[in-house]
Parts: structure tokens; sequence; C-alpha cells
């Protein structure tokens, strides 16, 4: 086992966390300048490892804590990790972590990551073989030096430590003082055997008067006994008489009672019988009410109807004399269009011919006319050219001209064609457009007598939802009176339960209620008496057991309890009593295996949570025939017993009971009160759910009356869309304009073509001029002809003149006609359809069926008039028979009453009575019992106190009893004890005799273990010496080859021990090995005869005085003593003896902080060697500023101090020997002035500064409290 890994963080000058690499099994190397933090780093070791750090202050932990800019530290941990594949922790595990972690409250362990405590891992330790005897696998800075400057007695302390002993004395100790507190007890008990035989002789003379007093005072209670027997018979016989009348009496109550109990049942039925005689007359009222409301309604809505019906036949009757009329007139109409139509087809014909006689003569004209042009233009031209050329040049202009104008007059005319046909094909559609029209007309007609239809439907649907939510009304309505007449019924049972408790009690209740619905508390169970139920045979006795518990209230822990009671202290709303179910602990209690015991607990209805609150109330109860069964359980069992009339007998003997008045029972009025609630319940949610029924209708009626008018809605646009023609009229209206300007179109055209045919004519004679010679004047033909065609046009023009009248007459004549016809006879036969139309519509899609769905609404409404009317015939006659009933009932109820009245006074004489023979009972049954405990309270009587004074007068017995105690009072002054006294005494001094002996055989025991202990003490001190003295010799045998050393048991030679500084001769001169003398007791004595015999049992250990050292370092040297030696001899002789108590006690592993300090070369060098020989069996981890112990070490670490914050980190061989080399020779790498050279053997200037300042090993030495330091300590260690 070794240690592997050591993690540091915020310990001292360790700030952050620093992990260091894993150490290896053998020798480790710690090298840093001084103020590094190199011995925190042993700290932190000893931290974890050792009790160095133990019961310490805050100021303490405080300082613990690693302190410099930055945040404060406020915990520290330091984590050791062993490697333990040896198993030497007996873990299981091959690795084990064990961590410290302190602040300023805190200091705990966790060993594998779990908590420990320090005793834990001491004994763990302790285990693995640390000892904690000897703490020398730690050598902190200076433990050498201590040592060094220690004396021979010290020398001897630090032996018997290693060698265990403390563990003796501490036992020897103990021993010691068990003896003083033995020989105190002993000389306790003298004393006392000493008082009792002084007692025990007192005692023998008051025993002759004792037995005197005696004598008489068993004759007193003879006689007492005698007479108090002879009473209890007198009242057994008393009792037994009053038993049996009250047996009578309770016989006669209970018949009587039982009458009384028909009579309250009959009453409570009648009662009942009113109560719902009532509310059924109520509901029936009001049942009359709303039919009556419903009559009104149904005669306003049947007037309503007919006279809308009404309305509806006149607008139809209306409607068809309009109709007849329409029709009339449209038959009128239509003949004035027939006969104008024929006019207008008579006329179009004349007016074609004319305008086609009027045309052909136009033609003519324009012909002739244009011909004549052309001879007086043919003639003109004569004059106005000189010559042909001139004149073709001019006619070809002219052909072009008239050339271009035909071009256009026939692009005219084909667009004049085009748009003709175009307008054609649009009256086309027209023509089409107004069918489709008609058809749509006609499908909207149809969906608007769907709409009506489905509208009709929805009307009929409504009444039905109006009269089912009509019904659900009077059902809520019902249910509703129920309901509140049973909460009505259950708050008057609730205020008769509230007025049998106290009232403080009652409200708060009713606060406790008011709080947990306010705040939601949970965990609230309510009053006892809400928790159980109880058949009605045992309603008396339980309700008698329970008395006021009844009103406790269980929860389910007491933190709920503390919640409400804090809402009823800010509130002060009365006064609970709570039953928490965990706070709850009944007593186990045994029952008596009897017929004539019937345990309570088995007669209740309960849930099984509630078991702990009903055990605590009816826990210990039982249900008995009679009261005298009731009385002996109770007196022998320790339980409450009561009869099921509610007499009770009570665990101290208290007898109660008499008449129980049954009507005033809790129980029986919490029953109803449970009855009459749930019937609430049950009332108030069938109302509830009529209501829900309700609303739900109503959404229905919502939903058809928002479908009627969406389906009025949609037959109104329907039927305005579809009763006018408005659409066809102006599909038609756009056909007559069309045609009107194809009309136009056409007749343009044929002025286009009449141009035409003019403007070819005068190109053709253009041409034919063009073909003809130049000549100055016409021709005789062509001059010929402008003669003819004067006359021939006018003659032409006559004729035009005359076809031009003609036609402008026809056609006038036909535009009248037309007009007349399109404009005034037409239009009216369209208004008239249109009417005709809009009426014909209206019968079809509304009227009628409108009337039909009146009519029948009507007669429904006439219907539920006749039932509603049917319904109060029917109410009023149940109404006059419930008040019959409910006079007769009332008279039954009186009658009952005055008999109930009767029985009562019965049975209160009754009561009476039996309370009387009660109280009389009870009274004897406490003069019985006071004979009973008289009796008792004899004691043991005389043999013949039974047949003595058997046949004695009673009054003689009373004198004879007078002159016994007049006699007994002369002993007034007798001690009466004496017998007792002297009997106690005496077991009091055999008792402490025997106690006497028991503490003379402990008190051998102890000497003989003290004797054992001193034994085995010297027989450890020196084994552990002859070891530690063998290895001393071995180990200064090889730290100094030639040398010699030995260890030197100082003994007491005449008293007083002889120091080290003695001349080393003298110690030489003296027999080391000569037996001691008898050793004299000295200091001062210990109380008693123990601190004796323990003076006179001393250790002959206790003879040495010391361990002295005698050594040389050469065999031709003489031997030395330690003042002689210099410091660097007196390190090596205690590095020798640290090496020798190792070897005496090994560790898995050591850790000595610059053991080598104050050695010279030579001597670090052996004992480099010597760490070397034992690293292959222990773990070595050393710090040291000399190069002799790293020629052999297997790993290193350098220590460095940047920001106040220690790290260490691995670093080379070569890094430390540099390390090293720079801090034995400063001048190489700084300024500072060069070491005085000092000779072998010499001690250091930091060993002498070590031996001036001895330093204890908890003691931290000046080098903790670290400097700054700004470069880096190791070469190749930056950072």
């Amino acid at each position: 086992m070794y240690i592997k890994q050591i993690i540091i963080q915020g310990f001292k000058s360790y700030k952050d966390q620093t992990a260091l690499e894993p150490f290896s099994p053998r020798h480790n190397v710690v090298v840093g300048r001084n103020g590094s933090g190199k011995s925190n780093f042993f700290w932190a070791i000893r931290f974890v490892l050792s009790d160095a750090y133990s019961n310490m202050t805050r100021e303490e932990r405080q300082s613990l804590l690693h302190e410099g800019s930055g945040p404060t530290t406020l915990s520290a941990f330091v984590e050791v990790i062993f490697d333990n594949s040896d198993q030497r922790f007996p873990t299981g595990k091959d690795e084990v972590v064990l961590r410290r972690t302190i602040g300023l409250k805190k200091d705990e362990y966790s060993l594998d990551k779990k908590s420990v405590t320090k005793t834990e891992v001491m004994s763990l330790f302790e285990t693995a073989g640390f000892s904690r005897s000897n703490p020398y696998y730690i050598v902190p800075q200076g433990r050498i030096t201590a040592l060094t400057n220690a004396k021979d007695a010290e020398r001897l302390q630090l032996l018997k430590e290693v060698a265990g002993t403390r563990v003796y004395e501490q036992r020897r100790q103990e021993s010691l003082k068990i003896m003083e507190e033995t020989d105190h007890k002993r000389s306790k008990i003298d004393e006392l055997l000493d008082y009792i035989e002084e007692r025990l002789e007192e005692l023998e003379s008051e025993k002759e008067e004792l037995k005197q007093f005696q004598d008489l005072d068993r004759e007193r209670r003879s006689l007492e006994y005698t007479i108090y027997t002879r009473e209890q018979n007198t009242l057994n016989e008393s009792l037994e008489g009053l038993e049996e009348a009250r047996r009578t009496e309770v016989d006669d109550s209970e018949e009587r009672q039982a009458i009384l109990n028909e009579r309250e049942a009959k009453i409570a039925s009648i009662e009942k019988k009113i109560r719902e005689t009532r509310s059924e007359i109520a509901l029936l009222q009001t049942e009359r009410a709303q039919a009556d409301d419903d009559k009104e309604e149904y005669i306003k809505a049947k007037a309503h109807l007919e006279l809308l019906v009404k309305d509806l036949q006149d607008n139809a009757s209306n409607n068809t004399e309009t109709r007849q009329r329409l029709l009339e007139e449209l038959a009128t109409l239509k003949l004035k269009v027939a006969a104008k139509q024929k006019e207008v087809d008579t006329i179009r014909p004349e007016f074609e011919t004319a305008l086609a006689a009027e045309t052909e003569l136009k033609d003519r004209f324009q012909s002739v006319d244009m011909e004549r042009t052309a001879l007086y233009s043919k003639q003109g031209r004569t004059k106005q050219f000189r010559n042909k050329a001139q004149r073709d040049q001019y006619l070809k202009e002219e052909i072009s001209t008239v050339e271009s104008s035909i071009a256009s007059c026939q692009t005219q005319g084909q667009q004049a064609e085009a748009e003709v046909a175009a307008h054609q094909v649009q009256v086309a559609e027209m023509q089409q457009s107004i069918e489709k029209a008609k058809e749509r007309v006609n499908a909207r007609r149809a969906e608007a007598k769907e709409l009506q239809d489905a509208e009709a439907a929805a009307r009929k649907e409504r009444n039905v939802l109006d009269e089912k939510r009509k019904e659900l009304w009077r059902e809520e309505s019902r249910a509703s009176v129920s309901a509140q007449n049973a909460k009505e019924e259950a708050d008057r049972s609730e205020r008769s339960l509230y007025s049998m408790m106290d009232k403080v009690t009652g409200d708060g209740l009713r606060a406790v209620q008011r709080i947990v619905d306010r705040e939601n508390i949970q965990g609230v169970f309510g009053p006892l008496y809400t928790l159980f139920e109880v058949d009605k045979t045992f309603q008396t006795a339980v309700e008698v057991i329970a008395g006021g518990s009844l009103w406790h209230v269980v929860v389910d822990t007491d933190e709920t309890a503390s919640e409400i009671l804090r809402h009823l202290n800010r509130e002060r709303s009365g006064r609970v009593t709570f039953m928490p179910l965990n706070r709850l602990r009944p007593q186990q209690v045994t029952f008596p295996q009897s017929n004539d015991a019937v345990i309570m607990l088995n007669k209740l209805r309960f849930d099984e949570q509630y078991l702990p609150a009903l055990k605590q109330a009816f826990g210990k109860a039982i249900i008995c025939p009679t009261l005298e069964v009731a009385s002996g359980y109770a007196r022998n069992q320790g339980l409450n017993a009561v009869t099921l009339h509610g007499d009770r007998a009570e665990r101290k003997g208290a007898l109660t009971g008499g008449f129980v008045d049954t009507k005033r029972s809790k129980l029986e009025l919490i029953a109803k009160l449970k009855e009459l609630r749930a019937t609430h319940l049950a009332e108030q949610q069938t109302a509830e759910a009529l209501h829900a029924d309700i609303s739900r209708v109503d959404q229905e009626i919502t939903q058809c009356r928002g479908k009627m008018a969406d389906l009025e809605a949609q037959r109104r646009a329907l039927t305005s869309s579809a009763s006018g023609s408005g659409e066809v009229e102006s599909i038609q209206q756009e056909k007559t304009v069309m045609e009107g300007i194809i009309g136009r179109k056409e007749a343009s055209l044929t002025t286009l073509r009449s141009t035409l045919k003019n403007l070819e004519t005068q190109r053709n004679a253009y041409l034919e001029e063009l073909q003809s010679p130049f000549r100055q004047t016409l021709s005789s033909a062509e001059l010929a002809r402008m003669e003819e065609i004067g006359g021939e046009a006018a003659e032409i023009e006559e004729q035009l003149q005359e076809a031009t009248k003609q036609r402008a007459k026809i056609e006038s004549r036909k535009r009248i006609v037309e007009f007349e016809l399109s404009q005034n006879l037409l239009r009216k036969v369209s208004e008239l359809e249109a009417q005709l139309e809009a009426l014909i519509s209206g019968d079809d899609q509304g009227n009628s069926g409108v009337v039909e769905d009146r009519q029948s609404e009507l007669a429904s409404v006439q219907g539920r008039i006749d039932r509603t009317f049917a319904r109060i015939e029917e109410i009023a006659d149940s109404l006059a028979g419930l008040n019959d009933e409910l006079v007769q009932a009332q008279e039954s109820l009186e009658e009952a009453m005055n008999k109930r009245q009767s029985a009562h006074k019965t049975l209160e004489r009754h009561r009476i009575s039996i309370e009387k023979n009660v109280s009389q009972k009870s009274s004897l049954l406490k003069r019985k019992e006071d004979c009973v405990r008289s009796i008792r309270e004899l004691g043991v009587l005389p043999d013949d106190a039974w047949e003595r004074f058997e046949g004695a007068d009673g009054n003689k017995l009373l004198k004879q009893l007078h002159t016994c105690k007049e006699s007994l009072r002369k002993y007034s002054h007798v001690n009466k004890k004496a017998f007792e006294q002297y009997l106690n005494f005496t077991k009091q001094r055999d008792s402490l005799e025997k106690r006497k002996e028991e503490l003379d055989t402990s008190a051998s025991a102890i000497e003989d273990l003290i004797v054992n202990l001193d034994q085995r003490k010297d027989e450890a001190i020196e084994r552990t010496f002859t070891q530690v003295a063998s290895f001393f010799g071995e180990v200064w045998d090889k730290l100094v080859p030639g040398g010699s050393a030995e260890l030197v048991m100082l003994r007491r030679a005449d008293g007083s021990s002889q120091d080290q500084d003695e001349p080393l001769s003298d110690l030489d001169g003296e027999d080391s090995n000569a037996s001691p003398p008898p050793a004299r007791m000295g200091g001062q004595r210990t109380a008693g005869a123990a601190a004796s015999r323990a003076g006179a049992r001393r250790s002959t250990i206790d003879q040495y005085t010391g361990i002295s050292i005698a050594l040389t370092f050469d065999g031709s040297q003489a031997a030395m003593r330690m003042p002689q030696l210099s410091g660097g001899q007196k390190s090596l002789v205690a590095l020798a003896l640290i090496f020798a108590i190792q070897r005496c006690d090994p560790a898995p592993f050591y850790l000595f902080d610059e053991i080598d300090a104050a050695l010279d070369a030579q001597y670090r060098t052996a004992v480099a060697a010597m760490i070397h020989s034992l690293a292959p069996t222990a773990q070595f981890i050393t710090t040291t500023f000399r190069p002799e112990l790293l020629v052999h070490a297997d790993k290193f670490y350098g220590v460095t101090f940047v920001n106040k914050v220690s790290r260490v980190q691995a670093i080379s061989r070569e890094d430390a020997k540099r390390f090293v080399d720079e801090t034995a020779n400063p001048n190489t790498s700084s300024n500072a002035p060069s070491a005085a050279p000092r000779s072998p053997g010499t001690p250091t200037p930091r060993a002498r500064r070590r031996e001036s300042h001895a330093v204890e090993e908890e003691e931290e030495e000046e080098e903790d409290d670290p400097i700054e330091e700004t470069d880096s300590v190791v070469g190749g260690m930056a950072g």
C-alpha cells in the first residue's frame, strides 16, 4: 500500500484545486524555495492522516483556509488516494479515496465518497498498521530538532509511547479509581452496619409492648369485620329489592315508552303527511298559476292567429279578384295587340313597296342626274383643256379619286354587314338569355316552395320544443320545491342538533365548515357523528358512551388541525376539539369473551381509515344486558359498560342512568339529518339536470328560430327575384334596341350600295370619256342626250317626290301603329303579366302555405287551450281533495299530540321513580363499597374472625368494639412497625454484609489486574527498548561506518535521576545493569488503603529515569554523549533513532520534511543510501534542498508560489538538480551575497536557526507563511 495521488483545494496557500501526478511507490522528492508551500503540502497530508488537527476553534479553522485576493474561500479539502492492491485497508477495493473537508462550521471525512467519522478513519489506519503511539512515519520540520534537544527522560517517555504503555497507564488509573470508590463504599457499609446494630437493640425492647397491642388490634379487626359483614349483607338485600323494583319500573316504562314511541311515530307520520300534502298543494298551486299563465298566453296566441288567418284569407280573396280583373284586362289588351299587329302586318308590305319604289326612283334619278352632270362636265372640259393629254390627265385623277371612294364604300359596306351579322348574333343570344331567365325564375319559384315547406316544419318543431320546455319548467319547479322543502327540514333538524350542544361548540363546527370551504383545506373528515352508522337498537348506548366526543372533528394530521385553529383564533368563532388521526394512539384493550358483553365498536359501521378515532371514543366500551353485569365488568375489567337503556357503569365505579328521552336522541336526529341531506342532494341534482335539459331545449328553440329566420329571409329573397320579370324585360328591351340598331345599319348599308353604284357609273363614264378623242364641243348625240336627260330627270324627280311623299305617309302611319303597339299595348301586357305572375307566385309560394300553417298552428293552440282547461279543472279537484286531507291530518295530529302529552306525563312519573331508584341504588352501592373497602383495609384477619362473633347481638358488638378502641388508645405511643422494622433492619444487615464481601472480592480482583497491567507494561517497555537499541546500533553502523552507538537505560539509584549532562565517565562507572534498590515511595499518599496498596505495587519501570546515548564515529574515539556533539551530529543521531523506531514499528509509507537540512554531506549521502535501501519495502516522500536525496529518487515534484497561490507539478531529475544547485550557489542565479564557507560537520545557518528555535511537532515553522515569488523556482518549470 502507498500514497498514489494527492488533491488539494483551498488549504493554506493552495487556493486552486491542485491534483498531483501519481506518486512512485518508492522514493519521491519535493523541492521548492522557502515560502513556496512545501511545508503546507506536508501539513495537508498530516491534516488527513494524523490527529494533529483536532478540536479546533473557529479561528484555527480560518487559519487553514486560503487567505488572498479574490473571492473568500469558505471551505477547503485534501484528498489522499491510496493504492490498496495489497488489501491492507480491508475495503475490498484496489484504490481507497480518503478526503477531509473543513470550513468555518464543518469538519468532515469521506471514504470512497461516503461520509465517515474521524473515529472510523483512525480505526481504519490502526487496522492498516499505522500505530498512533508511533507517529514517526511523518517527520515534519522541527521534529528532528526537538528530538536532537530531547533530554534522557523525554527519550524514555518517547520509548514508552512507542511501546504503547499509554493504554496500560489509562487502565491502571481507572483501576485505582475503582479501588478508591470501593474503599469508600466499604467504609459507608461499616457505618450503616453500626447504626443497624444500635437500632436492633432498641427494637428488642419494643416488641413486648407491641405484642399486647397486636392482640387488642386483632380483636378490634374481628369485631369490625363482623359488623361490616352484617351491614354488607343488609345492603345486598336492599339492593336486590331496589333492583327488583327498578326492573318492574323499567318494564312498565318500556311498555309506556313503546306506546309513546308508537304515538311519536304516528305523529311523525302525520306531520310528514302534512308536510307532503302542503308541499303537494304548493306544487299544485304553482302548477295552477303556471297553467293560468299558459291559458292566458294560449288565448292571446289563439286571438293573434285567428286575426292573422283572417287577414291571410282576406288577402287571398282580394288576390283572386285582382287576378281575375288583371286577366280580363290582359285579354282585352291582347286583342288590341292582335289588332294592332294585324294592322302593322298590313302596313309593313305597303311600306316596303313604297320604299322599294322610292329607292328605285332615287337610283334612276341619281343615274340620270350623274349622266347629265357628266355631260355638263365634259362640255366644260372641252373648254377647260387645250389638248387630250391635259384632259386625260384630269380624268385619270378623277378616276383614281372615284376608285378610292368606291374602295372606301366597299370597306364601309363590309364593316356594316359584319356589324349587322354581329348584332343579329347578339339578338339570338339575348333570345336565349330570355329563355334561361325564365327557367331561373321557375327554379326559384320551386326553391321558394321548398323553403316555405322547411319553414313550416321548423315552426312545428319549435312548437313541440315550446311544449317540451314548459313541461320541463313544471318538473323543475316541482323538483326545486321538493329540494327546498328537504333543505328547510334539514336546516330545522340541524338547528335542533346544534341546540343539543353548547353554543361555542356549535359556532365552532359552523366556523370549521366555513373555513374548510373557503380555504379549500384538504384532510378534514368532519365531526365524529358523520363518520359512522349504528342500528337504532344500540343508539341510546352509543350516545351515552360517546357524550361530547360526537362533536369532535376528525382530521388527518395535527398540521391540518393547527391550520384550522389559526383561522378559528383569528375569527374568534367558537371552540372545537380535533382528533388528528396521525396522533391518536388508542390503547389495546382486552375484552371479556362472554355472551353478556357486546363490544360496542363491532356494532358500528364505518370506514377503516377512521378506526383510530372510533377506537379513541368507543374502544373501551361494552354493552351489557343489566346494570349489575355492567358494574361488574367496569369494576373488574376497567371498561366503560352501558346497557341498552343508557344506564352506565364507569371504570372508576360511578353509576349513571335513568330515564332517557328517545325523542331527544342525537344519533336518531343525526340519521334523520343525513337522510334529509341525501334527499335534498338528490332533488337538487334532479333540478340541476332538469335545468340543464331546459337550457338544452332553449338552445334548440333558439336554433329553430334562427333556422326559421334564415329560411324566411331566403324565401323572401327568392320570392322577390322570382316574382318579377325584371330580368326578362330588361333583356327584351336590350333586344329591341339591338333590332333598331340592326334596322338603321341595314338602311345605311342600302345607302352605301346606292352610292357605290353611282360611283361605279361615274367611273365608267370617266373611262369611256378617256377612250374617246378630245373635242372642243359635245357631239350631237351627246347634246341630244343632254336635252333628253333634262326632260327625263324632271319626270323622274316628279315621280320621286310623289313616291317619297307616299312612302313618308305610309311610314308615319306605320311608326304610329308600331309605337302604340310596342310602347303602350305590349308594355301594358308585360306589366299585367308581371302582376299576375306576382299574384300567382304569392299564392303558390306563400299565401296558401302560410294560411295552412297558421290554421294548423291555430288548431294546435286550441288543443293546448283545451288541455290546459282540463288540467286546471284537474288541479282544482286535486287541491280540494288535498285540502280535505290536510284538515283531516291536522285533526288527527291534534288528537295524537294530546295522547302523546298524556303518555309523556305518565312516563315522566316513571322517569322520576327510576331516577330516584337509581339514586338510592347508587347511595347503597357507595355504602357497600365503603364496607368492602373497610373490610379490605382490615388486612389479614385472625383465623377465628369468621365464627368468633357470629351469633352475638349487634349492640353488644358495638359496645365491645368501643371498649376495645378505648384500650387501644393506651398504646397510641407504641411503635406499630417494630416487628416490620426489626425484620427490615435484619434484612438490610444481611444484605450489607453480603455487599461488603462482594466489594472485598472486587478489590482483590482489581489488585490482581493492576499487578498484571504493571507486568505487561514492563514487558512491553523492555521489549521495545531491546528492539529499538538493537536497530539503533544497526542503523548507526550503516550511517557511520566504523562507528558504534548504544542506548543506555538509566535507573533510579538513590531516589534521584541522573541527567544526561553528567560526566560520561561517571555514567560509565555505574553499573547500569545492576538491580535497583528497593523502591521508595515519594510524593503525596493517596486517600485510603487502596492508595497505600497501589503505592506499594509501583511498576519496576518507574525506577527507570531516562535513556542516554553513547556513541563513537570511529573506533579510535572515546564514547561521546549528546552535549558533546555538533548540531549536524545530533541531527544524525536523531535520524538514526527515528529509523530505529520505524524499523521497530514499520509503516507502508513515510513523509520526511527536510530531514537532511542540518547534516554534513557524507551523512546526507548515508541517509540517502538508507532511504534507498528501504524504498523497495516502503514509500518515501521527502523534501530537501540537498542533492544527495535526488540521486536515488524515482520521481520529483516542484512547488511554485505565484500570486500568493502555491502549485505543485512533476519535474525531471535534471530540473530538481538545477534547482538544488541554484539554491546551494545563489551567486549563479542572483545578486545575493555568497554564503560563508563552513567546515565539515559545522551546522548550516538553517540548522543553527532550528537549534536555537526548537519547535514542537504540532507547531508550524516560519516558512509556512509563504512569501511572494515572481520568477520560476525550478528550471524547466516556467508557468
